[in-house]
């Protein structure tokens, strides 16, 4: 049985960090994906994305981007990035292997894949959080004749029917596609609470700058400050968004409660007909393929402290809030990989 040290499902930004970091220890290991290229997922995602984290606070461990520290990366930047650390570090990356089934026994983990089986001595899974596409039941109730797609599926505007566009989600995703969309037709953003607003630049310094100086940036997630942050949520980072709803490009609605036929309901009683929506509504963790007893908690959620796991030899990487506000992010998934390998070695 070829039995490997470290196996690392997913190869996104936390995944090619712990591959950093296993690299300098010599561990025998292999990262999965089921993708078909380093940053594909990056490259699939909207045309006009960029990142509101500069490239200062945007580098994985151990080969920093090039360009401007203050500026905003773009996604193909960020796909391109990601195809290059994978290269020059000469990560061992299998693709298009998708993980079926992930069991344990006295032995160690094994790994069915379509591709093939594999066994390690321990594991990591560091898929991120965006698994399922999270979209209400009441979707299945508006018309046909309404274009519906997922934020995930929006790449441009080319996509939609003639008319107007509801984006429902006042995170960062929503707020960017409802500015695109508004310089060219009706747009409304269905929102569940007051939008709170960040400038991205304070005195032309990038506000992450400034959010380090004072702590904020790596506050821990059990930390007062870090609860805090994190009942809050993520404010809107810039000012393009409030710009547009002050010009009235983009009309701010209140949450959907239903919908039916072309009609959209709000909970505050208000409706409109609508050509076109995109749920920027977030999505939900799947972990159906983990066949492990005390993975994962009651509600579904993965059972961990700072991503080590209840269950000897297996970790997670990537996930929101693992250990402070850039865990899942390409600004903090390094430190969240040094401190894994750190137990992994141990």
């Amino acid at each position: 049985m070829n039995k490997l040290d470290v196996l690392i499902i997913g190869a996104g930004q936390a995944g090619l960090s712990m591959g950093y970091y296993l690299q300098r220890y010599s561990k025998n290991f292999v990262i999965l994906d089921q993708g078909t290229e380093v940053g594909e997922v990056w490259r699939r995602r909207y045309d006009s994305l960029q990142l509101f984290t500069p490239r200062m606070y945007s580098s994985l461990p151990g080969l920093a981007l090039e360009g401007d520290p203050h500026g905003f990366l773009i996604k193909d930047e960020v796909a391109d990035y990601l195809k290059r650390y994978a290269i020059e570090l000469s990560l061992p990356i299998q693709l298009r292997t998708k993980v079926l089934k992930l069991t344990r026994d006295s032995e160690g983990f094994c790994i069915e894949t379509n591709r093939g089986t594999y066994w390690a001595g321990q594991v990591i899974i560091a898929t991120g959080p965006f698994h399922t596409k999270r979209v209400p039941d009441y979707a299945k109730q508006v018309s046909t004749n309404t274009l519906q797609i997922h934020s995930s599926e929006y790449t441009n505007a080319s996509q939609l029917n003639e008319g107007n566009v509801l984006v429902v989600g006042g995170g960062n995703s929503g707020a960017q596609i409802a500015v695109e969309l508004a310089k060219r037709r009706t747009t409304f953003l269905a929102v569940s609470k007051p939008l709170r607003y960040f400038p991205l630049t304070v005195a032309r310094i990038s506000v992450f700058w400034w959010f380090d100086k004072i702590g904020l940036l790596h506050a821990p997630s059990t930390s007062i400050i870090g609860r805090k942050l994190r009942e809050k949520g993520d404010p809107i980072f810039g000012n393009q968004l409030r710009s547009a709803i002050k010009k009235e490009k983009v009309k701010v609605t209140a949450r959907v409660s239903n919908a039916d036929g072309r009609n959209v309901f709000f909970v505050d009683g208000t409706s409109i007909q609508v050509d076109n929506i995109i749920w920027a509504t977030g999505f939900e963790p799947a972990y159906d393929w983990i066949h492990i007893n005390g993975v994962l908690n009651e509600r579904e959620e993965v059972i961990h402290e700072r991503g080590v796991s209840p269950i000897n030899g297996l970790y997670f990487l990537g996930l929101p809030w693992q250990s402070h506000r850039g865990s899942s992010l390409l600004l903090g998934v390094g430190d969240d990989a040094n401190y894994i390998v750190e137990k992994i070695v141990d």
